[in-house]
């Protein structure tokens, strides 16, 4: 009898352990490809120390936030942050993960990268299709003395629902009403011109393709893609190169406590160290958790990358969140995501 009892506990622990591990192997989340590389990283080294697995799908923000509201993965990823109506609306929270910054990029014959300077409106002239040529007086005033091609630009943007471009386009509608007016700010815009590319990985590699191509990514892309970036003019006047220094400093302005839904915009941001295209990027989950187990785990694996996920961070060229920040999100986690019997999962 006392073999039976002991073989069936066996089992029964040996179930336990199984769909644990089944929940950690099904932990999924879809969105932004601006933090997939970090992301990445990070599943990476959560793996090697719990043994849990995340499966993240780099669809673009718009897919990510379709595939949270359909409640086909356990979490979604948004650069652009959703407005508190919406987010009221679909039974959401939505908390930050990581900051960073995006970055354009070029592909012309001798010209290094970090070396061509440009500036906001000469870019919302160039993706507007006022600006058509290299040689265009607009960018020879700004690069004097840089041998630049008498060659066409080929506009190069996202062809998905995006939240690097809600970065770009609202910080192109910051610097230039023209812009603002004829394409405006949001994850999907109507482009004038331009070939598109699904992904930071599309845009990347349609740059790289076309001789000429100006585009715009996350600057872990163009770094790991070896793609030429330019150095960009801030709002104090100041032509900066890209690092995690300077969108810490863009950051440093963000009123996280009294923001709604945690939904701060960092573009074009004052400070003479201000990255101008600097972005968050967001988790969002849905409120009452119908498998309360599952959603312990995608909080579970946040709050591990928290506390040990900086360097990886780091050395992606990303901004791990202040800890102050993140204690304000450990406090929402208790705040608003609940079981189905109304019971904090956190």
């Amino acid at each position: 009898m006392r073999m039976k009892q002991l073989l069936a506990s066996l089992v029964v622990g040996a179930l336990a352990v199984l769909a644990s591990s089944a929940y950690a192997a099904d932990m999924t989340g879809a969105g932004a490809t601006f933090p997939y590389p970090v992301y990445a990283k990070w599943a990476e080294n959560y793996k090697k120390a719990t043994g849990n697995g995340l499966n993240y799908q780099s669809v673009g923000s718009g897919a990510g936030i379709k595939q949270i509201k359909a409640k086909t993965v356990d979490f979604g990823a948004s650069d652009k942050p959703l407005k508190a109506e919406e987010l009221t609306e679909a039974g959401l929270m939505q908390f930050p993960a990581i900051m960073g910054g995006v970055v354009t990029v070029v592909n012309l014959d001798g010209i290094a990268p970090g070396a061509m300077k440009l500036t906001g409106p000469v870019i919302a002239a160039i993706y507007m299709n006022k600006i058509t040529k290299w040689n265009a007086p607009e960018i020879a005033a700004l690069n004097p003395g840089m041998k630049l091609p008498a060659e066409d630009i080929t506009v190069v943007h996202r062809a998905d629902g995006s939240g690097t471009t809600f970065l770009f386009t609202d910080y192109l509608s910051k610097v230039s009403p023209e812009f603002k007016t004829m394409i405006g700010a949001d994850a999907a815009v109507k482009w004038v011109v331009g070939v598109g590319g699904k992904g930071n990985e599309g845009v990347a590699a349609n740059v790289q393709r076309i001789k000429g191509a100006i585009g715009y990514v996350e600057w872990a892309f163009a770094k790991k893609n070896k793609i030429a970036h330019t150095q960009l003019k801030n709002k104090d006047g100041v032509f900066l190169q890209p690092d995690d220094d300077n969108f810490k400093a863009a950051a440093a302005n963000a009123d996280w406590a009294k923001t709604p839904g945690f939904a701060v915009v960092l573009t074009d941001q004052p400070g003479k160290a201000s990255w101008p295209i600097t972005g968050v990027s967001y988790i969002l989950m849905h409120k009452s958790q119908a498998d309360a187990a599952k959603g312990k785990e995608v909080l579970k694996f946040f709050d591990w990358a928290y506390k040990n996920g900086d360097a990886a961070a780091v050395e992606l060229d990303y901004v791990p969140l202040p800890s102050s920040v993140t204690k304000l999100v450990a406090e929402s986690w208790k705040a608003n995501l609940k079981d189905a019997a109304g019971k904090a999962i956190w």
